[in-house]
C-alpha cells in the first residue's frame, strides 16, 4: 500500500527529501542554543568582561537566525511536496476511474469514489505533510534533547527513559482501539454522500411522489451515524492527551525534586544554571512528545483513507480487449 501511494510523489521527490534535511538542521541548532545560553550565564557568574558577552550575544543571534532560516525552508519545501503529492494522487485516481467499467463503479459506488477523491486524499496529504516535517522534527528533537540532557546530568536524564515505555504502550492501545472506528466512519461517509447524490439527481421524482420527509429522515440517519462513530473514535483518542501530560509532568516533577536536592547537597555535581538548561531540554522533549501524539492521531485517521485509495488504484477494469481485437477501422 505504501509503495503504491509513494509512486505518486514523482517530480516532488526533491522537495520531499529537502524538507526533512532542513528540519533536522533546524532541530540541531535549536538544541545548541540552550547549551550556549548556560555557558553565557556561567561566564556572567564568574564575572566575565564585555567582549565575552558580545561574543556570546552574536553567537546566539546567529544561531537564532540560522534556526529561523532552516524552519522557513523546511516549511516551504514541505508545502510543495505535500500539495504536489496530493495533486498526483488525485490525477492517478481520476485516470484509473476513467478506465473503470460500470461493474467497477458499482463495486465502489459513485459516492464512495467521490469521497476517496476528496476527503481521503486530503487526509493522506495531511499525514504526508506531518510525516516529512513533524515526524522528522519530533524524533530528532527528542534524541538531541536527550543527548544534551545526558551531557548535563546522566542520572536525572534516566527519569525520561522510565516514562517513555508507559507512553508508548498507551499510544499502541489507543491506536488498536481507534482504527476500527475510522475504518467504519468512511463507509458511513459513503452512505451519506450516496443519500445526497440520489436526492439531488432524483429531485423531480422525490417531489412528484412527495417523499421529501423520507429523504430528510434518510439523510439525518446517515449523518447521525457518522457523528456517532466520530464521537466514539475521538473519545478514545482524547485519552492521548492526559496520558502524555501525566508521563511528561511526572518526569518534570521528579527532575525538580532530584535536581533541587542535588544542588543543595552536592553543588559540585549540578549548578542551578545547568538545571535551568536541563529544564529547557525537558520542555523540548515535552513538545516533541506532544507533536508525536498529534502525528499518531493523524496517521490513525489516514490509514483507513490510504487503504481506500489503494483499492481504487489497484482495481482492474473488467473491460478487457480480446487477443484478436480490431485496432484499425477502414
Amino acid at each position: 500500500m505504501i509503495k503504491q501511494l509513494l509512486r505518486s510523489v514523482r517530480e516532488y521527490k526533491k522537495s520531499s527529501l529537502l524538507a526533512p534535511i532542513f528540519v533536522a538542521a533546524e532541530v540541531v541548532v535549536e538544541c545548541v542554543i540552550p547549551f550556549v545560553t548556560a555557558k553565557l550565564v556561567n561566564n556572567i557568574e564568574l564575572g566575565c568582561d564585555m567582549p565575552t558577552l558580545v561574543k556570546y550575544g552574536i553567537i546566539l543571534v546567529l544561531l537564532a537566525a540560522t534556526s529561523l532560516t532552516f524552519g522557513v525552508l523546511a516549511g516551504h519545501y514541505c508545502s510543495i511536496a505535500s500539495c504536489g503529492f496530493a495533486k498526483n494522487l488525485r490525477h492517478d485516481m481520476y485516470y484509473a476511474i476513467q478506465d473503470f467499467s460500470f461493474t467497477n463503479i458499482d463495486k465502489f459506488s459513485t459516492s464512495s469514489l467521490v469521497t476517496r477523491l476528496t476527503t481521503d486524499v486530503n487526509n493522506v496529504q495531511m499525514s504526508y505533510m506531518m510525516i516529512i516535517r513533524t515526524a522528522v522534527r519530533s524524533p530528532f528533537m527528542l534524541i538531541f534533547s536527550m543527548v544534551m540532557a545526558f551531557t548535563i546530568n546522566a542520572k536525572m536524564a534516566l527519569i525520561f527513559l522510565c516514562t517513555t515505555p508507559i507512553l508508548a504502550v498507551g499510544l499502541v492501545l489507543i491506536m488498536t482501539k481507534a482504527i476500527p472506528f475510522f475504518n467504519r466512519i468512511f463507509k458511513r461517509y459513503d452512505k451519506m454522500n450516496e443519500s445526497v447524490e440520489e436526492n439531488i439527481s432524483g429531485m423531480r421524482v422525490v417531489k412528484s411522489y412527495v417523499r421529501e420527509d423520507y429523504e430528510k429522515e434518510k439523510f439525518n440517519r446517515a449523518s447521525d451515524n457518522v457523528r456517532s462513530d466520530f464521537t466514539k473514535a475521538e473519545k478514545i483518542i482524547a485519552f492521548n492527551g492526559p496520558l502524555m501530560n501525566f508521563c511528561v509532568y511526572a518526569g518534570l516533577i521528579a527532575i525538580y525534586v532530584f535536581g533541587s536536592l542535588t544542588i543543595i547537597n552536592t553543588p559540585a555535581l549540578l549548578k542551578w544554571t545547568e538545571l535551568q538548561s536541563f529544564m529547557t531540554y525537558s520542555f523540548q522533549m515535552l513538545m516533541s512528545l506532544m507533536m508525536l501524539s498529534m502525528i499518531m492521531v493523524m496517521i490513525i485517521i489516514s490509514i483507513a483513507s490510504a487503504k481506500r485509495i489503494s483499492e481504487v488504484l489497484n482495481e482492474k477494469s473488467t473491460i478487457l480487449s480480446p487477443d484478436n481485437a480490431v485496432m484499425n477501422v477502414k
